[in-house]
């Protein structure tokens, strides 16, 4: 079953999915939305049990990918671009393979079509195991968040997830915080998010993936996977930039995909 999507619509032009990866929300693509509402129909959304749209029991791609397109059907968008980065990538990969005739190309951001070990053991136990019970600022939860999670980035990022509870809910007033995402299906559905989209392909039209050069996620050895279900698919790699390589360098991420979308 699919969910309605929270989402936010800008700009003008040719539909363009932004889809956000594993413990964000729509808001961490906002400053490549900006860099291309000039020129196409921003649509950013909140992915299943992230950022405001609805919690589920279960997660996997081809739940994801039909909650976009069920998106794209309530919006009558017949055909779009999809960008997703790591998870939304994963998300795009996946609705190009099971809906081909919805898409006019993805952009795919330093994720490839494979599955990977376990990589958030640390940030899953630390987001579990955080006592929200007193806490009462921001700064207090980061410094016992820290406990678990050393880099102060990843803190920062995960701690946008963290939301007062309306007034009505909060009780005696021991928890004034929680976790605006649904925490403990991500949990249970890990490996679910681990794992490659589903499909034999092939997906015959455009393709770009963008690796960042520091990080090990796209790596020589997946090329054949790629080339197997995405054969017009194109690599460039932004130097100088890690996983995150959209918000490291964001006016270069923005020229490639400009560059894509627009030939």
């Amino acid at each position: 079953m699919t969910v309605e999507l929270n989402h936010r619509i800008t700009g003008q032009g040719e539909p363009l999915i932004l889809l956000h990866g594993l413990f964000g929300s729509l808001e961490n693509l906002g400053g490549i939305a900006r860099r291309l509402e000039d020129g196409w129909q921003i649509h950013a959304l909140d992915q299943r049990n992230h950022g405001s749209s609805p919690h589920t029991d279960d997660m996997d791609y081809p739940a994801m990918a039909a909650d976009v397109v069920a998106y794209m059907d309530a919006h009558n968008l017949d055909k779009a671009w999809v960008l997703g980065h790591s998870m939304g990538g994963k998300v795009a990969m996946q609705v190009a393979l099971g809906y081909p005739e919805r898409v006019k190309g993805i952009i795919v951001a330093d994720i490839a079509p494979v599955t990977y070990k376990a990589r958030h053991d640390a940030v899953l136990d630390g987001m579990k195991n955080l006592e929200l019970v007193g806490v009462t600022t921001r700064q207090e939860a980061d410094k016992r968040l820290a406990e678990f999670v050393e880099i102060p980035g990843v803190r920062q990022f995960l701690l946008k997830n963290l939301e007062r509870k309306p007034a009505e809910q909060a009780g005696n007033g021991d928890q004034l915080f929680r976790w605006r995402l649904n925490l403990p299906v991500i949990d249970t559905c890990y490996q679910k998010l681990a794992a490659a989209p589903e499909g034999e392909g092939p997906y015959n039209g455009p393709v770009l993936f963008i690796k960042g050069a520091d990080s090990a996620y796209i790596q020589s050895k997946h090329q054949d996977t790629i080339r197997q279900l995405f054969p017009a698919a194109e690599l460039k790699i932004i130097e100088g930039t890690g996983h995150w390589l959209h918000a490291e360098k964001p006016d270069t991420f923005a020229a490639l995909c400009r560059r894509f979308l627009g030939s």
